[in-house]
């Protein structure tokens, strides 16, 4: 395929880079290594130089009700980037068994082997049939257990909401949930409205429902199984938006879900699934339930980082387990991907009437119009003229993508045991989907469009620090605040948004072809700025990645630039005058003499000092478990952090005290009238001081909040 034909999707290395579901361990340990890494490196060149990156409603559409009462969307007709008769006799292949054979068997093994990989599979359906499955690699390096597409089973994580949202869907049509109504009608706890708006399970299902992000006790490696209900109440997080106004991915929200269904069908979530869905779809190896029942057990793929480390990790229990808990094998998914691309029907048993599927699959909001959104549950992934829809799916270590052409009746599984390297699971999955598009859905070039006439203006006003939707407030605002990305304005007019990347993991550059609407460099992706009612920029959304979240615009002290150079100089200023206080006091020692200052000067200077090294302390300690949270992820999702989160909270309380003290010695010192030096020197430290206060209330660090 010439390069000019393709068409790719891009990595984000910002927070909520994976729409998966679980952990997105990985993001955090990347964001954490760079943003605090950063800082330190700012921390460290100033100490050797001594000086101290509202939603837009989708357009109106006409909607059609169908008799079971779930609103069809008018279909969104993709626009191709252009048409086949200009591809000027660019190659192009069939998709057959034969030519994937001969596709795929070239690809994934050279993939598995370059991303250090052990083993995966992939599997392809067309107009209702089975066209390609097969696995690569090992199952179990050890044994040397080669994958089988029938006989291995894959953690296949977020994807496994896709089950969840099926479920719903079923309830939605027998007349039993209905899809705007207050989810609190259907539990037996309350969820409080958050600015007079109740959450709905459309809310839910297009990742609406404003709650933050979470990540504590989302994976256990104990093997003891976790009770849906009693998770549910006793990990509810706060809601940060409102409901329906901003798009912020939400493993709760599928817990609620699944949760709900559980209560409204008076089953056990787990034997809901296995009765509506497994079952009619003869998906016999596959299952919610954790640990895996004995008879699963035995099929169940090993999970590794690497492949050359070889070492197998433990199963992984997720909670809650609708969002990401389910075990399959690529044959059993093909099953489920037949019954999606036939609106619910597979073979003689449908799980969903055909209106119903047909309104799962339309898609519900965008936040930017033209951009791809969320369908009910599924979001759009649409390209090279075709409407896509898909989930993808993350462990620690199992990594998976489900893709549904909708127009063409092909679906693609694919699934990894292992993390691998920095070309490993998550770059093999979207490269080998972007191979698939390009090689059998063949786009011509898109049209250059102008650039528009403002590009340079608009790139200094698009540009700073902006922040993701989907995040913590409540107990990690810090961690989420030093994962902010930056737009950076180029003086030729374009422009970089920090962290999406090409494959190679070099920064995509865009430029302006409408007002505040950009398109990438040498490609076809979008990028827009949406503006609120006073024209100031609110956030941006990219097509270049899935529609999970957005990123808001960040202003002033909680800009991330102004934090790495405040807090910089705030931690250097500290440092400077602990070792001032213990270097003056090793000298006076040293020659025998005593500090000359008035008793109640005295006092105050050695509580000034002493508050400086306990303002100091919070503030690394901070630091240091934030580094040790990004190198060893499970201390965030175990919960582990929690007690030294504690022991910091009370630091930062008693520094926040010792801010007073540095700011009442300062103004003794002023009223002594001490030395031009002494009163500068007195005056930037509580300068700094309230500042580094400021840091810790403004950022949570004193919260005692451990709803992370």
């Amino acid at each position: 395929m010439p390069h000019h034909l393709q068409k790719k999707r891009h990595r984000l290395s910002v927070f909520g880079h994976q729409p998966a579901a679980e952990t997105g361990t990985r993001r955090i340990r990347m964001n954490l290594r760079s943003s605090v890494t950063s800082l330190l490196s700012m921390f460290m060149f100033t100490m050797a130089t001594g000086v101290m990156g509202a939603q837009a409603p989708m357009p109106e559409s006409a909607t059609t009700p169908n008799v079971s009462g779930v609103t069809v969307p008018a279909p969104i007709t993709p626009v191709p980037a252009g048409s086949l008769a200009d591809l000027q006799g660019a190659s192009t292949h069939q998709l057959t068994n034969e030519d994937l054979s001969a596709f795929l068997d070239g690809f994934v093994p050279i993939a598995l082997a370059r991303g250090d990989v052990a083993g995966g599979v992939v599997s392809v359906v067309k107009d209702g049939k089975v066209l390609f499955a097969k696995g690569y690699g090992y199952a179990d390096l050890e044994k040397r257990t080669p994958v089988e597409v029938d006989r291995t089973s894959f953690r296949i994580g977020s994807t496994s909401k896709l089950f969840t949202w099926t479920a719903v869907m079923q309830l939605v049509e027998q007349g039993k949930l209905d899809l705007d109504a207050d989810v609190n009608q259907y539990l037996d706890f309350k969820i409080p409205p958050y600015q007079g708006k109740p959450i709905t399970l459309r809310n839910i299902m297009t990742h609406t429902p404003g709650f933050e992000d979470t990540a504590k006790n989302l994976i256990s490696i104990d093997g003891k199984p976790v009770n849906l209900e009693q998770y549910m109440k006793s990990h509810l997080p706060e809601r940060i938006f409102p409901a329906g106004e901003v798009v912020a991915y939400s493993n709760y929200g599928c817990g609620l879900a699944g949760y709900i269904v559980q209560r409204v069908s008076g089953q056990d979530f787990d034997d809901y699934v296995d009765q509506h869905i497994f079952i009619p779809l003869d998906m016999q190896h596959s299952t919610f339930r954790q640990p895996l029942p004995s008879a699963l057990a035995p099929l169940m793929s090993e999970s590794y980082k690497t492949a050359s480390d070889g070492k197998q990790q433990a199963f992984e229990i997720i909670s809650p387990a609708p969002a990401g808990a389910v075990t399959a094998t690529a044959l059993d998914m093909t099953h489920f991907m037949i019954a999606q691309l036939q609106n619910g029907l597979y073979g003689n048993n449908r799980i969903l009437q055909q209106a119903t599927a047909v309104a799962m699959h339309a898609q519900q909001r965008t936040e930017a119009p033209g951009l791809n959104g969320f369908a009910l549950g599924f979001y759009h992934e649409d390209s090279h003229g075709q409407r896509i829809i898909g989930h993808a799916g993350d462990l620690d270590y199992f990594h998976t993508d489900l893709h549904l052409l909708l127009d063409s009746n092909v679906g693609i599984f694919m699934s990894f045991n292992s993390a691998g390297n920095a070309g490993g699971a998550h770059v093999i999955r979207t490269a080998l989907f972007d191979a698939f598009l390009d090689r059998y859905y063949p786009t011509a070039p898109a049209k250059n469009l102008p650039t528009a006439s403002t590009a340079k203006a608009d790139a200094a006003r698009v540009a700073g620090w902006y922040l993701a939707s989907r995040r913590n407030d409540s107990g990690m605002r810090m961690m989420y605040a030093l994962g902010q990305n930056q737009v950076q304005a180029l003086p030729d007019g374009t422009i970089i948004a920090g962290g999406i990347n090409n494959a190679a993991g070099t920064p995509l550059h865009w430029r302006e072809i409408g007002p505040l609407q950009y398109q990438e460099v040498n490609g076809t992706h979008k990028l827009d700025f949406v503006a609120d009612a006073n024209g100031n920029i609110d956030y941006w959304a990219t097509d270049a990645v899935v529609p999970v979240m957005i990123f808001q615009r960040l202003n002033g002290l909680h800009a991330l630039g102004s934090i790495k150079l405040l807090g910089a100089l705030g931690l250097l200023v500290t440092l400077l005058a602990l070792l001032v206080w213990f270097g003056g006091w090793l000298v006076r020692r040293h020659y025998r003499r005593t500090l000359e200052l008035p008793p109640q000067l005295l006092r105050s200077r050695l509580w000034s000092r002493l508050a400086t090294l306990v303002l100091f302390g919070t503030l690394v300690g901070w630091l240091i478990l934030l580094i040790c949270m990004g190198s060893n992820p499970y201390l965030l999702l175990q919960g582990t952090a929690v007690p030294w989160m504690y022991l910091l909270s009370v630091l930062g309380v008693v520094a926040l005290i010792g801010v007073l003290l540095i700011v009442i010695h300062t103004t003794r010192c002023w009223m002594a009238k001490r030395s031009r030096w002494v009163l500068l020197g007195e005056t930037v430290l509580a300068f700094f001081a309230v500042y580094l206060a400021w840091l810790i209330v403004a950022f949570g660090m004193v919260s005692f909040n451990v709803r992370f």
